[in-house]
């Protein structure tokens, strides 16, 4: 009997128990500790933190902020990322470098730029200003912030699906008289989901705890501007250390599950069309 050939690589047993334990110092550790001590805090604090108007506003704004951001970056991603993929031009590789740049920038910096620019005397918000329209120390201006600190994520995960893309589909569809649009929609679009849908989560959860660039150009006006990340410092710097813990466990919660349904959804929805038949 042959014996099995050896992996160069670790095995099972080292790479899991080296997996377990870096993620229980990193992320388990660190949420169990806000969790235990969330618990210690008698329910009715928690619900006087979570329930207040403040806090509901700023639950409001963030995670309809996000949710908004994270749609506009899903089709603006969408575009890049297909851009990038399907088309050779001059300044094609430095375009896709600057995809990555919110990932390099310090938040406060990206923040500091969005201010400069979108202030009323600044290039856009002077240009807008002149409209009637005004995106600093506004919600839009905090959506604004929301989608550059989140646009990468859509169009990294779309690009190598839109690169493992063959393009006989493509061509197949317009050979069968198909339009540009139908077959944008009708092929492309659904082997796309699964990225598309695994972008937007991460798209939602970048945008939800962006703080940095957000506050310099949201003007933090409690109830209106202001967002929940930022109210949790306030509560800190003002020692209430309760009210800063139920802020963070409803926000670990709410997050856990906006991010639970956008993964689940798309599962459910192919179950319901159920197999397409031949």
């Amino acid at each position: 009997m042959k014996r099995p050939r050896s992996s160069a690589v670790p095995g099972f047993g080292l790479t899991f128990g080296a997996m377990t334990l870096y993620l229980s110092l990193v992320v388990l550790i660190p949420l169990a500790a806000l969790l235990l001590r969330a618990a210690r805090v008698g329910p009715r604090e928690l619900l006087a933190a979570i329930g207040s108007e403040r806090a509901l506003a700023a639950f409001g704004l963030s995670f309809g902020g996000a949710l908004i951001a994270a749609l506009v970056a899903a089709v603006g991603g969408s575009v890049a990322a297909w851009v990038l993929v399907r088309y050779r031009f001059p300044g094609r590789r430095l375009l896709d470098a600057l995809v990555d740049l919110p990932f390099a920038l310090p938040t406060a910096v990206s923040g500091i730029a969005l201010a400069t620019l979108l202030a009323p005397q600044g290039w856009v918000g002077k240009a807008i200003a002149s409209l009637g329209w005004k995106l600093a120390y506004t919600r839009g201006g905090v959506v604004v912030a929301m989608v550059l600190v989140s646009l990468p994520f859509i169009v990294r995960t779309l690009q190598p699906a839109l690169a493992d893309l063959p393009l006989d589909v493509e061509e197949a569809a317009a050979t069968l008289g198909g339009g540009r649009l139908r077959t944008v929609f009708s092929v492309v679009v659904p082997q796309l989901l699964p990225a598309l849908g695994s972008g937007f989560a991460l798209a939602f959860a970048r945008a939800v705890g962006e703080y940095g660039s957000v506050i310099f150009v949201a003007g933090n006006l409690p109830g209106k501007t202001e967002i929940v990340p930022l109210l949790i410092v306030v509560e800190l710097e003002q020692y209430d250390y309760a009210a800063a813990t139920a802020l963070g466990a409803a926000m670990l919660a709410a997050s856990f599950a906006v991010l639970l349904v956008i993964h689940l959804l798309p599962r459910w929805l192919a179950r319901r069309r159920g197999p397409v038949e031949a």
